[in-house]
């Protein structure tokens, strides 16, 4: 099984490593790290996460990030990797768009 990203959730993704590195050199590079791991985790535990929104939402532990996927035949299809203290209905109107 493979893990995709969409080019929306890859955007998601380097948003996320600019707002940490602007708060701490290194910490952007770490954040990435850290959600690669997160990513490749869905390999062997793709969905067992709660449906929010239609979509299987796992929550990361380390930062207040949520990986928001559909599982296909073939691959995991990560949709987006959105910032948990971001307005709810701004979250609902992103995924309901994917």
């Amino acid at each position: 099984m493979l893990v995709k990203l969409r080019d929306e959730a890859q955007v998601d993704l380097l948003e996320g490593a600019w707002f940490y590195e602007k708060k701490n050199d290194g910490l952007g590079e770490r954040f990435i790290g850290f959600m690669q791991a997160e990513l490749f985790q869905l390999v062997d535990n793709h969905g067992i996460h709660e449906r929010v929104f239609g979509l299987h939402r796992k929550l990361v532990d380390r930062f207040p990030f949520a990986i928001y996927y559909l599982v296909n035949k073939d691959f995991v299809d990560a949709v987006a990797i959105l910032d948990c203290r971001r307005n709810p209905d701004d979250i609902e109107s992103r995924l309901r768009n994917a």
